[in-house]
């Protein structure tokens, strides 16, 4: 009987939280196979702007793409705070997104988690499935299936 109650608790999910230029955007832990330093892309021919190339991760060639370059925002200054989040995704597979910052994982009850409508045209909102409130701040929860579609 005890067990019962202890159910109601809410839904929790973590994300890490990184920095795209002013914002900061979670990414659902779930997703996330890695976090590495950046290192060489190699260039591919013929491919959009925003995928930046491959790299080999332990002999595993990973596609590499900018979301900054994919959400319309300015190209990636590269720091040492930069990084590559390797992302395993149902229908993509691997892919690396690169990142300006990491900045720490947060952990969201599904109430501070606000849906957001996809009736608004803006694009940037199309790559975000939510709006997390946490600390008194703000989170955009990304979409990361929208985000890495190719025809996009």
């Amino acid at each position: 009987m005890m067990d019962e109650e202890l159910k109601v608790v809410g839904e929790t999910t973590q994300f890490i939280v990184i920095k795209l230029g002013d914002e900061q955007y979670g990414i659902d832990i779930k997703f996330i196979d890695n976090i590495v330093r950046m290192q060489h892309i190699t260039r591919v021919p013929k491919v959009d702007p925003y995928l930046k190339g491959v790299i080999n991760l332990r002999g595993e060639v990973i596609p590499v793409m900018s979301i900054r370059i994919k959400m319309g925002l300015e190209p990636d200054v590269e720091t040492k705070s930069s990084r590559i989040i390797i992302l395993k995704l149902e229908q993509q597979g691997t892919i690396g997104v690169i990142v300006d910052e990491v900045k720490e994982v947060v952990t969201l009850e599904n109430d501070q988690i606000e849906k957001i409508a996809y009736d608004s045209m803006e694009d940037k909102n199309s790559f975000l499935c939510g709006i997390g409130k946490c600390d008194g701040g703000l989170i955009s929860l990304l979409d990361l299936n929208a985000v890495v579609m190719e025809n996009v």
